[in-house]
């Protein structure tokens, strides 16, 4: 039970050749095992049924790594934006359509952020994403590290978040107006806020999505 505990800890069970009888222990270090996994120590093995003329080892891990979108799709999902819980449908049909609904609306939300790259934090150089080493560190380009430092566009306006950006775009209203003395016989007419440059910068960007 000593050794076993040891062995758990530190996950070396693999390695190592155990004999224990009532008298006697021994153990024996596999030093075969012991030197494949130094071979592969530090690195990810990423293994495909794909052939090598249909995905080749760069894109093989490009692909890997766009893992990571799927997974923060899920955080945005459950926790950040649109938290798809608690669900309070007791029905299947509903829930479905709940989670539907959710899932829709992430789908929405990409769009926007795709369109909305060059006004937030995000990068903008998407060319050099797709053909840059698979495995280098990844690096931000110039102009995206500039907008992350300075907060600041080209055009010396504020950088956004998505959320902030959201929150500029609702101070845009339409009023239901009378005219002062007339009463509630007056005809009622409307009336837009005037856009700023960055609002209707953003709502041209948005004209820009094909789905």
């Amino acid at each position: 039970m000593r050794v076993g505990k040891v062995l758990h800890k530190f996950k070396m069970a693999k390695h190592i050749e155990l004999h224990i009888d009532e008298q006697h222990f021994h153990y024996q270090v596999l030093a075969a095992s012991v030197a494949a996994e130094a071979a592969l120590d530090g690195l990810y093995v990423i293994r495909s049924p794909l052939a090598p003329t249909e995905m080749d080892s760069a894109e093989l891990v490009r692909t890997y790594k766009a893992l990571a979108q799927v997974e923060r799709a899920f955080r945005t999902i459950k926790t950040v934006d649109l938290k798809i819980r608690p669900i309070h449908h007791r029905t299947e049909p509903r829930v479905r359509a709940h989670i539907f609904l959710c899932v829709l609306a992430y789908y929405v939300e990409w769009h926007m952020r795709e369109a909305w790259r060059e006004l937030l934090f995000a990068d903008e150089d998407l060319a050099a994403k797709a053909t840059r080493a698979p495995v280098a560190p990844a690096q931000r380009s110039q102009a995206a590290q500039r907008k992350a430092s300075t907060h600041r566009l080209e055009d010396g306006t504020a950088t956004h978040s998505f959320r902030t950006l959201l929150e500029e775009l609702s101070t845009l209203v339409r009023n239901t107006c009378r005219t002062r003395g007339r009463g509630d016989e007056a005809p009622p007419f409307e009336i837009v806020t005037t856009a700023n440059p960055k609002q209707a910068r953003a709502l041209e960007l948005l004209q820009t999505i094909t789905m």
